[in-house]
């Protein structure tokens, strides 16, 4: 786990000795000079692991696409686990940033790979429901670390509390099969064919008897490799890549904005960290019970609506007015909340399967570039005024909800297996999930018969 910079490094902003009492200062800008004229460094302590995710979605994503998401997710977990460690003994400022940059480099590829592997593994009805709860367990594991902040008041402590329990993830090599999408993209049915089988017993479903052959509906003449210029090779995926790469930069900045926002300007970091972090469970309900009554589009440009204008309000609050701020910032978190999450699944639905992990990577590139710059954005501009940043996040945000309503609807749509569904989105076509595609081969014409459902439990063993 990668501590967020605000709480290891006690928000040592030039205003954080000013405006924010702690229960026991640790002197973490003394012991590596970060004060004066290295002030700047704090920025960039914040900003690095940013860059590690920039950098790491460019290989990440091709690596899951390529070797498998179960590999991708068990070698950057292991990784993650062990720069963490490196990170609570690192002896000087240099080291520190290195090993928090490595640590960038794997461990929004282990979140990604863990998030398109489990929307994979479940049909229509569940996908929903377990890619909110996956991202629910991150709003818990906020929750928690600002009590075990609070708790743990030294960095060094901190960071060795969140990084040993990392290891024992590494115990979903026995409980967490491949992808069986990936591996029929990868034309190995076999292995496909026996994880839907032992999924179907879990779930009490007899599989059906022709399982063995199954293969994906497909294009012959289309390879089913990962490539960055597959993102952009069509009208539509092209559109859609560009916009979801706007989305997850406004998405980051406003995320991370408001947070560091609050920490400068509110009372008590840790209550504050944890009260903004609580607005997060409504903000799942709030997915669970609208996404598929309205769809995908109107929840999540209503959600960056919502923090834009809370932005835009909290710019004429008074300071004296406090817990005015806290609500609405709160709302604003709440609002952002629902766009990052919201964005996590239309990415994952509008990309096919050989290009899934990878779309996701690429697109959300441009959240950690939006991580790195937001560091220099709150904290620089707040020099000359405190409002400034929320012009500018409030901009970011109702353009981003107007932009939204530029992506096609996902609502009851099969994840995408070819570029040619994938370009088809728009097109009103009956949903096909919880079917298997299979392909007979006639010895008199070699020739592909027309192809039969077989029914299949989907739904992950619970």
């Amino acid at each position: 786990m990668v501590v967020p910079a605000h709480l290891q490094a006690r928000a040592l902003s030039p205003y954080a000795g000013h405006q924010i009492k702690y229960r026991t200062p640790v002197k973490f800008e003394f012991q590596f000079n970060l004060v004066c004229d290295d002030s700047w460094k704090v920025d960039l302590f914040q900003s690095c692991v940013n860059v590690g995710f920039f950098l790491g979605s460019l290989g990440i994503g091709y690596i899951a696409d390529r070797f498998g998401r179960k590999v991708c997710l068990l070698a950057t977990t292991l990784i993650s686990a062990i720069l963490g460690v490196l990170t609570a003994v690192a002896p000087d400022y240099t080291s520190l940033l290195l090993f928090r940059l490595g640590q960038g480099l794997v461990s929004k590829g282990s979140w990604t790979a863990g998030y398109t592997l489990i929307t994979e593994f479940v049909g229509l009805g569940y996908r929903r429901t377990v890619a909110i709860l996956y991202q629910v367990a991150f709003t818990v594991g906020l929750v928690l670390l600002s009590g075990l902040a609070y708790a743990v008041p030294h960095w060094r402590w901190l960071q060795l509390a969140v990084s040993l329990p990392t290891f024992l993830l590494l115990l979903c090599y026995w409980f967490v099969p491949e992808s069986p999408r990936w591996l029929l993209s990868q034309k190995r049915n076999t292995q496909a064919v026996k994880i839907m089988d032992h999924i179907a017993r879990k779930n009490g479903k007899l599989p059906p008897p022709d399982l063995k052959m199954l293969s994906l509906e497909e294009d012959v003449t289309e390879k089913l490799s990962p490539s960055f210029a597959g993102l952009f090779r069509t009208p539509h995926l092209r559109k859609h890549t560009f916009i979801l790469m706007y989305l997850w930069f406004t998405s980051s900045v406003l995320y991370q904005g408001l947070i560091m926002h609050m920490g400068v300007t509110g009372g008590n970091l840790y209550l504050d960290f944890f009260y903004s972090a609580l607005v997060e469970f409504p903000a799942a309900f709030i997915i669970l019970v609208t996404i598929e009554r309205f769809g995908r589009l109107y929840p999540l440009a209503g959600s960056n609506l919502v923090v834009g204008a809370a932005c835009f309000f909290m710019i004429f609050i008074s300071h004296d007015l406090h817990w005015l701020n806290i609500v609405v910032a709160c709302v604003g978190r709440m609002g952002i909340t629902l766009a990052f999450q919201m964005v996590c699944l239309v990415n994952a639905e509008l990309y096919p399967t050989f290009l899934r992990n990878l779309g996701v990577m690429v697109c959300s590139s441009l959240c950690d570039l939006g991580g790195v710059i937001t560091p220099f954005l709150v904290f620089r501009l707040m020099e000359d005024w405190q409002g400034l940043p929320l012009i500018l996040f409030a901009a970011l945000g109702l353009v981003a909800g107007g932009m939204t309503l530029l992506l096609p609807e996902t609502k009851g749509v099969a994840l995408p297996e070819t570029i040619k569904d994938a370009e088809n989105l728009r097109r009103k076509a009956k949903p096909k999930e919880n079917k298997i595609y299979v392909q007979i081969q006639t010895s008199e014409f070699n020739s592909q018969a027309p192809e039969r459902d077989a029914s299949l439990g989907t739904g992950w063993q619970r």
